[in-house]
C-alpha cells in the first residue's frame, strides 16, 4: 500500500472518515494489519475474499479454509475469524437494558460493590442520560490511604466527552467509614457550582465505605 496515497490506505482512511467509508476489501485489510512479502495487506484482502466468494463467503470459513490463501496463517486467519464473529454477536444479542437510577440506594448499590472496599482512595463519575441511565463508571483519580486529587474540570470533561446529561460524583473512604470530610464538603460545593455552569446536572455526591455508603442528596446538600 506504499503506493497509495496515506488519505487512500484503509487505516488512515478509517481514522479520518469513519468505518462506513471503507469497501469490504479494506476493511479485511485492516483486520489483517499487514502483508505478506509478494502482496500488501489489500492485495492480500482481495485475494481472501475472491477465494470465499466475497464478505458471505468469508463469514462462513473456517480457520482452516482461510489458511490456505498463501500469506495468511493461523493467527491471521483467527483474527478475521474472531472480527467476523463479534460483528455476529452485535446482531443475534440484545443490548442489555439501561440501569436507571431513581435513588441514591439505586446508585450505591451498583457502585460499593465495585468500588466500596478499594484500599486505596479512587474518585470517579457516573455518567447519565436525560432519563439518568447509566451510560459508563469511570475512575477518574486513584489516590493514597486517606486521599485522591480532582478537580472539577476533570469531572465534566468527562461528561462533555461521555455526551452525559448529568452526574453522579463518587469516591470511596478505605478506612470503611462513609461519614463526609470537609475537603469532601467543599469539594461537592464546587462540582455543583461547576455542573450548574456547563448545564450538566450533579445528580448525588456519594461516598463509600465498606458496606455502607453517604449521599449529599439525602443530606440535603445538593
Amino acid at each position: 500500500m506504499r503506493d497509495l496515497s496515506p488519505n487512500d490506505r484503509p487505516r488512515e482512511k478509517l481514522l479520518q472518515h469513519g468505518a462506513h467509508a471503507l469497501g469490504d476489501n479494506e476493511l479485511v485489510a485492516v483486520v489483517l494489519g499487514s502483508g505478506s512479502r509478494q502482496r500488501d495487506a489489500l492485495a492480500l484482502a482481495n485475494e481472501l475474499l475472491t477465494a470465499r466468494g466475497g464478505l458471505h463467503g468469508l463469514a462462513q470459513a473456517t480457520c482452516g479454509e482461510l489458511a490456505q490463501t498463501a500469506g495468511i496463517g493461523p493467527a491471521r486467519a483467527a483474527q478475521v475469524i474472531a472480527a467476523l464473529e463479534l460483528g455476529r454477536r452485535t446482531l443475534t444479542r440484545a443490548p442489555r437494558a439501561r440501569v436507571q437510577v431513581r435513588t441514591p440506594r439505586d446508585a450505591a448499590s451498583v457502585l460499593l460493590p465495585a468500588f466500596g472496599a478499594r484500599s486505596v482512595e479512587q474518585f470517579g463519575v457516573m455518567l447519565l442520560d436525560t432519563k439518568h441511565r447509566v451510560l459508563r463508571t469511570t475512575v477518574l483519580s486513584v489516590g493514597s490511604l486517606n486521599s485522591t486529587a480532582i478537580e472539577p474540570r476533570e469531572v465534566f470533561r468527562e461528561a462533555v466527552v461521555g455526551g452525559a446529561a448529568a452526574v453522579i460524583a463518587f469516591h470511596n473512604h478505605p478506612s470503611g467509614d462513609p461519614t463526609p470530610s470537609g475537603e469532601d464538603v467543599e469539594l461537592t460545593r464546587r462540582l455543583t457550582a461547576a455542573g450548574a455552569l456547563m448545564g450538566i446536572d450533579l445528580v448525588d455526591h456519594i461516598i463509600l465505605g465498606d458496606v455502607r455508603y453517604c449521599s449529599f442528596k439525602e443530606m440535603g446538600q445538593i
